[in-house]
């Protein structure tokens, strides 16, 4: 069992999507692998990749992780891979059809939070996600900006 406080060994996440939080209300996270070549392996462990503008998408009955940016290992001469191809994530079946009915029904988006691996496995977190409206943004800056007046009274004492 793992302390509280203390990070876990097998973890070492190699980036992150700071903006989807800001930008969508997170319902529902859970996590995918994925299906990279060894040069995609090899770029990640460098921590070469990017979430920005990207997303996942269900289609045949398959996740597949878009718009994602893995940046060219240069070791890899002539069998390289492209940066932003479409990756395919790998899910339960029952999993993947759930969030299918979630994305065509409700309106969410699937979002990747970030990649990081797990026990030497890539992984990626997605979120399941419902864009915030203007207001929504301005209530988040609010609520951010009174804890951290909370913060300095409490620390000025």
């Amino acid at each position: 069992m793992a302390k509280a406080g203390k990070a876990d060994p097998g973890l070492k996440v190699v980036c992150r999507n700071r903006r989807a939080r800001h930008d969508y209300q997170i319902e529902e996270t859970m996590e995918a692998g994925m299906v990279l070549t060894g040069s995609e392996v090899k770029s990640l462990r460098e921590g070469r990749a990017d979430l920005v503008d990207s997303y996942a998408t269900v289609r045949g009955g398959e996740i597949f992780l878009v718009g994602a940016h893995i940046a060219v290992y240069e070791k890899a001469s002539r069998f390289g891979h492209a940066p932003t191809q479409e990756r395919k994530l790998l899910l339960a079946k029952k999993a993947i059809e759930r969030l299918s009915i979630k994305i065509r029904e409700r309106g969410f988006t699937l979002v990747p939070l970030e990649i990081y691996f797990k026990n030497g496995w890539a992984k990626v977190l997605l979120g399941l996600a419902k864009g915030k409206k203007q207001y929504d943004h301005r209530e988040a800056i609010r609520e951010r900006d009174e804890r951290r007046e909370l913060a300095r009274s409490r620390s000025d004492r």
